[in-house]
């Protein structure tokens, strides 16, 4: 643990959101948190035609966005140290390298740029399938808060880094934890005998291994709030609904099955497209 949140800000709404909950995440945790604003070096060579913006202007406007963003963090967390600083690069590689050197880093599910109707942007997918530790998309706002974090669980090594990443913020928020374990695909031909019997066992196998996985967390977080759902559904949609009433969603980069050369899971991927609350997508570090 360095004590140190990174947020990211480019003056969009999602953007504010993502910095007031770092602020706030960061009081929880008694850590300090820097703003970052990247300028990419490309938007200079390309300025939108008849502005005639000069470099003058393009750099005042860097820094304005900024401090915006800094003055909002002390206006949520007054009693954390808050810096700021503007880099030069592009977005998701200088991002990436700030988060080795921080407990997590924080984005806006969308910048200031791209299609407004995508549910999230390039840098939100990019960051969170190759930032070490976690990596915290926020969409809005919190208008409620409902003492609730869930984490989707499925026993594999980045859902094992999830599992203590959610455990960690449910104890800071004095929250209840909620793991949720689905199936993704079967794991028995579908001409077996019996599939449907021969599936639920095989699914009930699974949820005991992860419980008693579970076992070794329970006993570290005694003081936290655990409640259990396991259903024989995709758990995208499980993690979904259960973001309806939550605070926070956590999740693994990637899970059992698939390909190992992904960098961000399908699970993680689609939770991070439709989930109704902050999704926080964990890599295990190195």
């Amino acid at each position: 643990m360095t004590g140190l949140i990174v947020v990211g800000a480019d003056g969009s709404a999602s953007a504010t959101a993502a910095v007031e909950w770092a602020a706030l995440d960061a009081a929880r945790a008694g850590a300090a948190l820097r703003v970052v604003h990247v300028r990419e070096p490309w938007a200079a060579a390309f300025p939108p035609a008849g502005t005639g913006l000069s470099e003058d202007v393009r750099t005042r406007y860097c820094q304005e966005v900024l401090d915006a963003a800094v003055g909002r963090a002390r206006e949520c967390a007054p009693e954390i140290e808050v810096t700021g600083s503007v880099v030069t690069g592009a977005v998701v590689e200088r991002l990436r390298d700030e988060a080795e050197r921080a407990d997590e880093v924080v984005i806006g599910n969308r910048g200031a740029g791209g299609f407004a109707e995508l549910l999230l942007g390039s840098v939100g997918l990019g960051l969170a399938g190759h930032a070490p530790g976690p990596v915290v998309v926020v969409r809005a706002p919190a208008r409620t808060v409902h003492g609730t974090v869930v984490v989707g669980f499925d026993g594999s090594e980045h859902s094992e880094a999830a599992l203590g990443h959610a455990f960690a913020q449910a104890r800071l928020r004095g929250a209840r934890l909620r793991v949720v374990h689905g199936r993704r695909t079967p794991v028995v031909p579908s001409h077996t005998f019996d599939y449907a019997s021969l599936l639920e066992d095989s699914f009930q196998e699974e949820v005991r291994t992860a419980r008693q996985r579970l076992e070794p967390w329970r006993e570290k977080y005694a003081d936290v709030e655990v409640a259990e759902s396991a259903a024989l559904t995709h758990p995208v949609p499980l993690l979904t609904e259960e973001s309806r009433d939550a605070d926070l969603v956590v999740v693994g980069a990637r899970g059992l099955g698939g390909f190992g050369s992904a960098v961000l899971g399908s699970v993680s991927h689609g939770v991070l497209h439709h989930a109704h609350c902050p999704v926080a997508v964990v890599r295990p570090r190195p």
